[in-house]
């Protein structure tokens, strides 16, 4: 690693935007899970191609706030909690608040989700609760080996697995939508069941900002794994790799939703195993109009790279949660080291307690609503959707505040973009509280 001073840009050897590539694919394989398979798919199969709309402003107007993570960690050597920290304490205090208002509602929803497709692929009669703590205890004891590295190697593989054949199905499905509309929604005719899906479907897309913490620690963990610090271009190059990928499987599955649910007149299922067989089912459908057998057999791989990335999911969450958990603790003491990946004692008390309670809290959550997997995603997505305002405004404040060099700090057009962004969030949860009211 260089000798320089680490705020200052240097030039690069060629060939290094490799070692950069890895935390933008974690953020991919967090959020292409429940907001995507779930979420996007009940937005076409309810409602065809009008509520894509929302499914593009969503993407466009969080931008700013997600990017936000791993640039403030390139540029300062520190994860976004300790920007919050320079804040105030006030900061941290509102992110512990909305990160407990939301973390056992976020896991339930990802793990449910999970376990339905894992019983729905092993066809076993064990209860959706044994199955989903299978889950959190699998993945508590990958990211004890293997931390890091594991989750880097693995999500790479089941994200371009789960790209591949979804980008496939959706072209053959392309021929089943209705393209002549309606392409905007007819809001003033929305019931409060229609308020609640489209403010879930804002909410969770592409994902829930609070990933914007974790990937500020993973691309800490990143620079730890490979002993180089990203220029602000390779940094801005692997997050927009994965940013952009989870727009497109956004719009993939909206169309996948219209195209064989809407178009056949097939609703949602409540339960999760039953959804989790309709989400197998978009695929085979679309590859029997090329070849029944091509059906038989690319099912079940379908099958396995659904649930490869949605254990990718549940793997991030349970590690994201925690490991944010245990920094913040370690900021209410006082600033963090810079480029510091190891978790001091206190901190690491605190990422396993997290993981405990998590396990519990969600696991009790996941129990009241076995057998309506839309009641449990709606309520998870709708408390991010809340929170989202907040969380952008201090991810806003902390990536424009002093410590960040002057060259590694966004323009002016980006400084615009992200109030825009804030603004955005804060009015559609206004709306929506409206609604609500009304």
């Amino acid at each position: 690693m260089s000798d320089r001073h680490p705020h200052t840009p240097t030039s690069r050897p060629p060939r290094t935007l490799g070692k950069a590539l890895g935390p933008g694919l974690l953020f991919a394989g967090a959020a292409v899970g429940v907001s995507h398979l779930v979420q996007s798919t009940r937005a076409g199969a309810s409602f065809g191609l009008a509520l894509m709309v929302f499914v593009l402003a969503a993407n466009v107007f969080k931008y700013p706030a997600f990017q936000f993570g791993p640039r403030y960690a390139v540029a300062t050597g520190t994860s976004l909690l300790e920007g919050y920290r320079r804040q105030g304490r006030w900061a941290l205090v509102l992110y512990g608040v909305l990160t407990l208002a939301t973390m056992f509602t976020v896991q339930a929803a990802v793990v449910i989700v999970t376990a339905g497709l894992l019983k729905f692929l092993l066809g076993t009669e064990l209860s959706v609760v044994v199955v989903a703590g299978g889950i959190i205890a699998l993945c508590a004891g990958l990211v004890a080996v293997g931390s890091y590295p594991l989750l880097d190697a693995a999500i790479k593989v089941v994200v371009a697995v789960l790209t591949v054949t979804t980008v496939v199905a959706t072209a053959l499905a392309v021929p089943l939508v209705d393209w002549s509309g309606p392409w905007l929604p007819d809001v003033a005719s929305w019931d409060p069941k229609t308020v609640l899906l489209v403010a879930g479907l804002i909410g969770w897309m592409p994902s829930a900002i609070d990933i914007a913490v974790w990937h500020s620690l993973w691309a800490l963990a990143r620079k730890n794994q490979t002993g180089h610090r990203p220029t602000p271009r390779e940094a801005r190059i692997d997050f927009d790799i994965g940013y952009v990928g989870t727009t497109i499987l956004a719009f993939c599955f909206v169309i996948l939703g219209a195209g064989v649910m809407f178009h056949g007149h097939i609703a949602p299922q409540e339960a999760p195993v039953a959804f989790a067989g309709q989400i197998i089912d978009l695929y085979t459908t679309t590859l029997a109009r090329v070849d029944p057998v091509l059906a038989d057999i690319g099912g079940p791989l379908i099958a396995i790279a659904a649930f490869g990335v949605m254990f990718s999911t549940s793997l991030t969450v349970v590690d994201g949660f925690p490991r944010a958990i245990g920094r913040l603790v370690g900021r209410f003491s006082g600033p963090e080291e810079p480029d510091r990946v190891a978790p001091e004692p206190r901190e690491r008390r605190a990422y396993w307690g997290a993981v405990g309670l998590l396990a519990v809290g969600s696991l009790v959550i996941i129990g009241v609503f076995a057998k309506s997997l839309v009641d449990l995603v709606a309520i998870a997505t709708l408390l991010s959707f809340l929170t989202a305002p907040a969380l952008a405004f201090l991810n806003h404040r902390a990536m424009f505040a002093p410590e960040v060099p002057a060259d590694y700090r966004p323009g002016r057009g980006m400084r615009a973009f992200s109030l825009a962004g804030v603004a955005f969030n804060t009015l559609v949860a206004l709306y929506y509280v409206y609604a609500v009211l009304q």
